[in-house]
């Protein structure tokens, strides 16, 4: 039976700066076997009962899990590298694990080929775009972002 919520406290670590040196959270791959969507799932981690984000899981390396935990949220429980830091995982109920940008909703409610090559793109990809679309402020780029990326995808599944 997939968990809904997964609880415990365990000491932050930091992965080697050539693994990128985040910081992070390990998850066992007893825990991550008993997700709906096994590793491809998007949780919601609460730091603290303070600080709370969506994330998604990454391969540790030795067959477990784990999450990255920002600096920024770091500073604001006032925790650092070897802190315990307490914890609280649970599946995200959006899969996609962003709100997806008014004007890419209104976009794809006006383009029906648009549409239909938006839901064939992976959650992924669907995140990659809105992260590009919030980096910018200008209505007029966010369209042409918008543009640009679903026509590549579109080319690419030719």
């Amino acid at each position: 039976m997939p968990f809904k919520e997964f609880k415990g406290k365990q000491r932050l670590r930091q992965l080697e700066k050539r693994k990128g040196g985040y910081y992070y959270l390990e998850i066992v791959s007893s825990i991550v076997d008993q997700l709906r969507k096994k590793r491809a799932t998007r949780l919601v981690c609460t730091l603290e009962s303070e600080v709370r984000y969506r994330c998604g899981l990454n391969h540790l390396g030795n067959g477990n899990f784990f999450v990255i935990v920002a600096s920024r949220h770091l500073e604001k429980i006032g925790k650092s590298l070897g802190d315990e830091v307490t914890y609280e995982f649970m599946e995200d109920p959006d899969q996609l694990g962003v709100e997806v940008p008014e004007v890419l909703v209104a976009y794809l409610a006006q383009d029906e080929d648009s549409k239909k090559i938006y839901e064939g793109l992976t959650d992924g990809k669907k995140r990659s775009l809105i992260y590009a679309i919030l980096k910018i402020s200008d209505f007029d780029n966010k369209v042409r972002q918008i543009t640009s990326f679903l026509a590549e995808q579109k080319s690419k599944n030719r």
